[in-house]
């Protein structure tokens, strides 16, 4: 009876892993669209330094000991 049970855990353990898998996918699905997100961001920022980066410079102010 013990090696039924035995048979029978294993046979349920792929099933859970199987489940486990899927939230860990959906995470790095999400991680890399938010990477993706962000790094065109941070491109679309370097082209408007990179054509304004003067007026940039000029207009930034300081406040506060920042």
């Amino acid at each position: 009876m013990a090696a039924q049970k035995k048979k029978e855990e294993k046979k349920g353990k792929p099933a859970q892993e199987v489940k486990d898998a899927q939230p860990a996918a959906d995470a790095e699905q999400k991680a890399k669209e938010a990477k993706e997100a962000l790094d065109g961001l941070l491109d679309e920022i370097d082209d408007v330094l990179e054509e304004n980066a003067e007026e940039f410079v000029k207009s930034y102010v300081q406040r506060g000991g920042e």
